[in-house]
């Protein structure tokens, strides 16, 4: 199968499941940068590549200026960098430090919907049990 050398907004958007208007606003930011023929943008394998990255990220947690960041360094050197691997690295620790807490958080709030659940029951069943006291002295 031949790949193909350049992509039309449309086709990236296509692909990858997305707006046109997502895609000139990650070029907007400085994360893609399109060849263009008057008013038509020319995406290289580069600029795909480059999508993909930015929405693998965006699916990790990461932040368009984290991307940025790490597109950056990447720019730095011909082939990537012990520093971009090693901010990479931080970023992904950062990730999954921040998701343990929220995992920590969401179990806590459980624990406390359950209790006042259980309270409100209770409470309910308390009620009940008085106004059918009260209807049987009636």
């Amino acid at each position: 199968m031949e790949k193909k050398s350049t992509y039309s907004i449309s086709e990236l958007a296509t692909e990858f499941d997305i707006t046109t208007r997502s895609i000139r606003f990650y070029e907007d930011q400085g994360l893609l940068s399109p060849r263009r023929r008057g008013q038509t943008r020319i995406y290289s394998r580069q600029d795909r590549v480059r999508l993909k990255l930015i929405l693998r990220g965006k699916r990790l947690g990461f932040s368009l200026a984290e991307t940025r960041e790490l597109f950056d360094l990447w720019d730095e050197t011909l082939s990537g960098s012990e520093k971009q691997l090693s901010l990479l690295l931080d970023k992904i620790l950062e990730r999954k430090a921040a998701l343990e807490q929220q995992l920590n958080d969401i179990a806590m709030v459980r624990l406390e919907l359950e209790s006042a659940e259980t309270r409100c029951t209770d409470a309910l069943k308390e009620l009940a049990s008085k106004k059918k006291q009260k209807a049987n002295l009636d």
